[in-house]
């Protein structure tokens, strides 16, 4: 007796499907669910797989986002306890990590966040080759979501500050991802028109505006939502898919990513910084060099020192 589906379709091809993206998140808590809606939403990969020990939240996420795929631009949703299921990944994004407590920095969260990345990476190298150090996978194709999200934030509220929307305020943020982070107040601009050509000691203690404050609120932010909400959410995985975006379209953007930066900027260590990266298909092809003062660039190194400082005391 035919079936429903032999009576309804006629076979025309016996080829296999072949799917041209698949992304894998690994994680399945707030910032993984939020990450991958909005990679489903933004129709980045034909494929998405799922990846958490927590077997019971995995199974009803996926269930979930199953049921809602047709409102969505994505027909293959795939998740597992096993890390088969990410097999020949293009993209892979970790999002499980060791929660951040109430007043706690990133800093602190290193040596669990290493142990858990290095269990994470083991597995996911088995059928993604992934990770510079934990594999032999070249290193501009492991990149971390870096001041991606924060020099938005902090483009943000220059907007705020002049009224101006922050698609049209332009600045970046450079170093370690925490409170030694460098603004570069050399490079704010409106437009195009440099800020510090109307405020030459914007960013500095003489600044009658007091434009560091905004540095200060940026740092906080994160801080205040984690007070608040307990984590951090959708700005972090609109932040990850528009780096997403960039490598799977091979739009060559310039973002703040991080990435391991020797002999960039005078420093000799190897260390993961954020720093001005072209994404492409490639990952990152090539780094923007940011001119900086002498002051800039002896926060830069002091920014460089600290990070270094965090890799020997854990022996990394």
């Amino acid at each position: 007796m035919a079936t429903a589906k032999q009576e309804l379709m006629r076979n025309f091809t016996s080829e296999e499907i072949i799917h041209h993206y698949k992304i894998s998140v690994v994680g399945t808590g707030s910032v993984g669910i939020t990450c991958a809606v909005t990679v489903l939403l933004e129709g980045f990969s034909d494929e998405l797989a799922f990846v958490d020990v927590d077997e019971g939240k995995l199974k009803g996420e996926t269930i979930d986002l199953k049921h809602g795929s047709p409102f969505m631009k994505m027909p293959n949703i795939v998740s597992s306890k096993d890390y088969f299921v990410t097999a020949n990944s293009n993209l892979v994004i970790i999002t499980a990590d060791a929660s951040q407590e109430k007043g706690e920095t990133g800093l602190n969260l290193v040596q669990q966040n290493v142990a858990i990345l290095k269990l994470m990476i083991f597995n996911i190298n088995q059928y993604s080759p992934l990770s510079w150090k934990l594999s032999v996978f070249p290193k501009n194709c492991v990149i971390g979501s870096g001041y991606n999200l924060n020099t938005a934030c902090f483009r943000f509220l220059i907007g705020q500050k002049l009224g101006i929307h922050s698609e049209s305020c332009h600045g970046c943020i450079l170093g370690e991802h925490g409170d030694s982070s460098i603004p570069v107040w050399s490079g704010v601009n409106i437009a195009g028109v440099p800020l510090k050509d109307l405020n030459l000691d914007i960013g500095t203690d003489k600044d009658p505006e007091q434009w560091k404050t905004i540095h200060k609120e940026m740092i906080t932010s994160a801080y205040e939502i984690i007070k608040m909400q307990g984590h951090p959410s959708w700005a972090v995985d609109l932040s990850v898919a528009n780096l997403t975006q960039s490598i799977l379209k091979n739009l060559g953007r310039v973002h703040l990513a991080s990435t391991i930066i020797e002999d960039l900027y005078g420093i000799n260590e190897e260390i993961i910084f954020s720093v001005l990266c072209i994404l492409g298909e490639n990952s990152i092809t090539d780094f923007i060099k940011v001119r900086l003062n002498p002051e800039g660039e002896a926060c830069l190194k002091k920014s460089a020192e600290t990070c270094w400082m965090i890799l020997i005391f854990y022996n990394f």
